[in-house]
């Protein structure tokens, strides 16, 4: 299965994911003027079916395509892939340059363990 989505595939691969088993026209619908064409999202799903992210359910010659894995599986999968691929598997090096960077500060760092510690979720 491929990692990582393009822009576009994560695009369709979202409203997949909001509403649900679709038809490549129904998907055509959720978009607002102008519309891609019909031909163009019906190649950027079997895209997302080879690259094994979505299947089908075949009715008669119409197919309704579904994700194979939920938002969260690939947010989680997205995250690994960057820890891994960035900094050498180690969440500790990942939050460690969010620091660095003034992305996080070390009072927020310490909420959160705090909040962990506790049981909660921040």
């Amino acid at each position: 299965m491929q990692r990582k989505l393009t822009k576009k595939e994560q695009e369709i691969m979202e409203l997949f994911w909001d509403r649900g088993p679709m038809f490549v026209r129904e998907l055509l619908d959720c978009y607002e003027d102008p519309k891609p064409a019909l031909t163009t999202l019906s190649t950027m799903v079997r895209i997302l079916e080879q690259k094994g992210f979505m299947a089908h359910k075949a009715f008669g010659t119409a197919h309704q395509y579904f994700p194979l894995l939920t938002r969260e599986e690939y947010k989680k999968r997205s995250l690994t892939s960057l820890i891994s691929d960035y900094f050498e598997n180690s969440y500790l090096k990942a939050v460690s340059a969010l620091v660095k960077e003034e992305k996080i500060t070390v009072e927020e760092l310490k909420d959160l363990i705090a909040q962990i510690e506790a049981g909660k979720e921040g």
